[in-house]
């Protein structure tokens, strides 16, 4: 049930998106950031494309194997395209989205709850600095370290199983990155909040399950704070 409310959730916030003018533009906004990002490490990762499978495997001369490593080429093909499109994501996330997330969910909250969410800070700069050193490690540090699982697990003989591992712990993370942003903003514990992601964590998957739709995922990630502040604050109530 809670992988299904996960789905249902990262939807719900698409939808409450597309009626909220404000919730819209920012979302667009992350949307093209995350975008841009996307067609210029995609399109290094596919000038490459050629190099790195040949690194894993040569084409065979055999006509039973060219079919084989054609497979192998086309899940080559989808595996990078979703490794270019987290990096992506981390980039625009650590460097330019943080701040548009918690805007978003700061909106979402209100939209919610009826009032102006206090938020306290000596400035806005240290404020940002504040959702950067968030952003560390509940997003950036663990995706990276399942991105480098992915990568080593091409190197073994079940790096199947260990990139469906790899990717379920991504998103994972990601989902996490944006059920977060609430208690975070109020400065709960750090431990507090991981036991949050471990109580929930078939939730988490559910609502990540969306982002390994290749191209479709840039969507729903950029509209994921509104659908988990929806769900984080109806829970509470």
């Amino acid at each position: 049930m809670d992988l299904y409310h996960g789905i249902k959730y990262n939807i719900k916030g698409v939808a409450l998106s597309l009626k909220t003018p404000k919730l819209l533009m920012l979302g667009i906004l992350r949307f093209f950031i995350v975008l841009f990002f996307t067609l210029i490490i995609s399109g290094l990762v596919l000038y490459w494309h050629d190099e790195i499978l040949s690194y894993i495997w040569k084409i065979p001369e055999s006509g039973w194997l060219i079919y084989i490593w054609k497979a192998v080429s086309w899940f080559l093909s989808i595996f990078l395209a979703g490794i270019s499109m987290v990096l992506s994501y981390l980039i625009a996330q650590l460097f330019f989205c943080v701040f548009i997330m918690d805007y978003m969910s700061r909106i979402t909250e209100k939209i919610i709850l009826g009032k102006e969410v206090p938020i306290e800070q000596g400035s806005w700069v240290s404020f940002f600095f504040h959702l950067i050193k968030q952003e560390i490690p509940r997003a950036v540090i663990p995706v990276i370290i399942s991105l480098v699982i992915m990568v080593l697990g091409l190197m073994t003989p079940i790096s199947p199983i260990i990139i469906i591992i790899s990717s379920i712990a991504a998103i994972v993370f990601l989902a996490w990155d944006n059920t977060d942003l609430v208690p975070a903003r109020r400065m709960e514990p750090f431990n507090v909040r991981i036991k949050f992601l471990r109580e929930h964590l078939m939730f988490h998957i559910g609502f990540g399950l969306l982002f390994l739709i290749p191209w479709l995922n840039i969507l729903f990630l950029s509209f994921a704070p509104v659908g988990a502040t929806l769900y984080y604050i109806e829970r509470e109530q």
